[in-house]
């Protein structure tokens, strides 16, 4: 699974990146990403690319509200062109969501240890997503929310956690965006593991651990952080 993530680039190195229009105010560094909130997402109609925000946790239009979100944060390759909340979007609302980190917890005895995945080369990761509108019925205001989908985990990966995010390379970055790609088989083939010398990992602060925590101090290797942080600043959640 993919529960947390951070996004510490400008949204004009993005847009670059991206060769995207940003149509969405840079909320500056985010170390710690959460469930529900706005995450960057790159979307392509009428022939651009456009960097905005969206809502984290997919929010199908045929949902009664907005608490559906929480559970839909990521969507399995193996069930997603299948399952009625992200069917619709695979075939005609994809999107890239553009990630520096993301974390996953290893158990250690009793505990879970936060782990920082990156790109070895330092370049931002483009997490292959789908996006979703959804209309409340009683003010009429418009949600836009995505998801990411993740798959088996690489041999890299597999010693934190079995899942991971589908991060794609550029050849398939352009083919996920195209619009004009509709062909079932060639889309699910975009949606793999990405090679095992892509990523790297380390321990980093329990800071993590608490949704309300952000800031440059999540991402310090664990061997570098200072002993005994307060109880209250690393919260432990569960994770599945």
């Amino acid at each position: 699974m993919c529960g947390r993530f951070g996004v510490e680039r400008e949204y004009v190195q993005l847009a670059l990146r991206y060769q995207a229009v940003v149509e969405a105010v840079d909320p500056g560094p985010r170390y710690n990403v959460a469930p529900t909130d706005p995450a960057p997402v790159v979307i392509a109609h009428d022939g651009e690319r456009f960097l905005t925000h969206h809502r984290w946790g997919l929010v199908p239009s045929w949902a009664k509200d907005l608490t559906i979100g929480a559970r839909m944060i990521n969507a399995r390759s193996e069930t997603v062109a299948t399952q009625p909340a992200f069917r619709d979007s695979l075939a005609s609302r994809r999107c890239v969501i553009p990630a520096t980190r993301f974390y996953e917890w290893q158990r250690a005895g009793g505990t879970k240890v936060p782990h920082s995945i990156q790109r070895s080369d330092g370049s931002p990761m483009s997490f292959a997503g789908l996006w979703a509108s959804w209309r409340n019925q009683t003010n009429g205001e418009r949600v836009l929310s995505c998801t990411i989908i993740t798959t088996v985990a690489n041999r890299m990966m597999a010693p934190l956690h079995d899942r991971m995010p589908v991060i794609l390379d550029d050849q398939a970055l352009d083919l996920w965006l195209d619009p004009s790609l509709t062909d079932a088989g060639r889309v699910l083939g975009l949606i793999v593991p990405c090679p095992d010398d892509v990523l790297s990992a380390y321990g980093v602060s329990p800071l993590v651990n608490n949704v309300r925590n952000e800031g440059p101090e999540l991402i310090v290797p664990a061997a570098e952080m200072p002993m005994d942080p307060s109880p209250a600043a690393v919260q432990q959640l569960s994770f599945d």
